[in-house]
């Protein structure tokens, strides 16, 4: 076990920058290029060993699901110019590193960031691990996207895309596109499969100028498990791979190219599949700015037929544009409503599309330790793993998550008060029904609520404070009441 000093001498050998995080479908803003650093040290405890949900929930995979614990922060990230190359300073490289200790029964230190990269223009090539969401939705106040959320560790992927949205050629800035396309690889020590590799994909439209009062955006994410072995439905443990699987699984087709593949193989899409299709709609007014959006999640063939429609994220977020000074005031606003529960149905027979139901979310035949890293759920993280609830279901125990039809109501504010100090909040209810192979019994309910504040301080020249109380309240979690109190230095190698 790790000493607390042999942690600290780490991380001080670290740095890390999270000035800005890569938000592919909506991210409209262009980051000017700096040296950006941080320390940050905070402690937690909880009325019981478990850490409250959103404490630990949507934080990149870093924060102890136990408690007590102390946690030590340090990073930093700088781009810089090549002006031998273009002395416009249309090419930059950079880099981007964060180290997190934590202090627990189990000490571990963690790279939640660690990757180089090399821009042009508004184009970006990247290698390693880099914070990112995907899709149209709030990643502040709101649940996370539901395929790809900031609820697990990034994964160590290369990565070439747009930064924020580019106009289309000749279209006068009225259209414009943001998209990536990236292949990385999972953890080796996985609980079922290993060398297991990810691909993933997305593209967004925007159709109106970056200041125009009314924006219309549209577009689609893909996601892909595949490769690497696993002792279910494969011949000799391994999954297709090569070249020739690899760009059937890229495209989508059906089938392999494996000469040793299974029924399972040569008659599904090869490994596991998933994302969502987005819309969404931003409308300026004089005091606000209101943000609508649709993310429609899918899991296999069936969204070509048109069912399970009714699954996916909605999302109205809120944003004024004016403060005038008030001692209490609200900002922006999020309300969000996440239904998983229908997935096409519980029949599922592959040749009748009206039937081709029972999606199952997260979970696969093949890569049956699921959509996840680390144990963390990499998209919304409502729908669990098996292992961070009550619920232990013996014909599940070696599937991803029990639970898995779920539906949320959810409200996220952050403010300012007495003008020195902001506050954010997030408070949820969900009802969850297990899955359709182990349904819940009676659908347990779940409320968990978050609230939070920071100001400034007169310390080492200026301080942030920061503090949350959180609860979890209800049948799916233990009941608990925590808390987190920590400072952060910003700006260790700032110019």
């Amino acid at each position: 076990m790790k000493s607390i000093s042999t942690i600290l001498i780490c991380l001080l050998c670290i740095f890390h920058c999270s000035k800005s995080y890569s938000q592919s479908g909506f991210d409209t803003k262009q980051y000017p290029d700096s040296t950006f650093s941080f320390l940050e040290i905070k402690g937690m405890g909880s009325s019981t060993s478990r850490t409250p949900f959103w404490l630990q929930a949507n934080q990149f995979g870093v924060v102890p699901r136990t408690s007590p614990a102390g946690s030590v922060m340090i990073g930093a990230d700088h781009y810089w110019k090549v002006p031998s190359v273009s002395n416009s300073g249309d090419w930059r490289v950079g880099f981007g590193i964060e180290a997190v200790g934590n202090l627990t029964k189990q000490n571990k230190l963690l790279l939640p960031q660690a990757y180089g990269a090399i821009r042009y223009k508004n184009w970006e090539l990247s290698i390693g691990r880099k914070k990112q969401w995907v899709g149209l939705a709030d990643s502040t106040l709101g649940t996370g996207s539901y395929a790809w959320s900031n609820n697990a560790m990034p994964l160590p992927k290369i990565q070439i895309g747009t930064r924020g949205f580019i106009p289309v050629p000749l279209t006068k800035g009225w259209i414009s596109f943001n998209g990536f396309y990236s292949d990385g690889i999972f953890e080796n020590n996985r609980p079922i499969t290993s060398n297991l590799k990810l691909h993933q994909k997305a593209l967004y439209i925007r159709l109106g100028k970056a200041n125009s009062k009314l924006k219309l955006y549209g577009g689609v994410n893909h996601q892909v498990q595949w490769g690497g072995k696993s002792p279910y439905l494969t011949v000799d443990g391994e999954m297709p791979g090569g070249l020739g699987n690899y760009i059937k699984m890229v495209t989508g087709r059906l089938g392999t190219k494996s000469a040793n593949a299974t029924h399972f193989d040569s008659t599904n899409r090869i490994g596991n599949h998933l994302g969502t299709i987005d819309l969404g709609l931003e409308l300026e007014t004089y005091g606000a700015s209101l943000f609508f959006y649709r993310q429609t999640a899918y899991e296999d063939g069936s969204i070509f037929y048109l069912t399970g429609l009714v699954d996916g994220l909605n999302g109205l977020r809120i944003r004024r544009k004016n403060n005038y000074g008030s001692n209490f005031s609200i900002t922006e606003g999020v309300l969000e409503f996440l239904y998983t529960k229908d997935q096409g149905g519980d029949i599922f027979i592959l040749t009748d599309g009206k039937n081709r139901g029972h999606d199952n979310y997260f979970n696969h035949a093949q890569v049956r330790d699921g959509w996840s890293y680390y144990d963390r759920t990499i998209g919304t993280p409502f729908i669990p793993p098996t292992t961070d609830t009550k619920w232990k279901w013996p014909s599940y125990a070696d599937s991803f998550t029990s639970n898995n039809r779920v539906s949320v109501l959810h409200l996220g504010l952050r403010g300012t008060l007495a003008q020195k100090i902001t506050w954010s909040t997030k408070v949820s209810y969900s009802s969850n029904s297990g899955s359709y192979a182990e349904s819940f019994k009676g659908s347990p309910t779940q409320f968990s609520g978050l609230i939070t504040m920071q100001g400034k301080i007169n310390l080492f020249g200026g301080t942030i404070l920061k503090g949350s109380v959180a609860a979890d309240l209800g049948e799916l979690y233990p009941d608990t009441y925590g808390f987190t109190l920590g400072l952060r230095k910003e700006g260790l190698l700032s110019r």
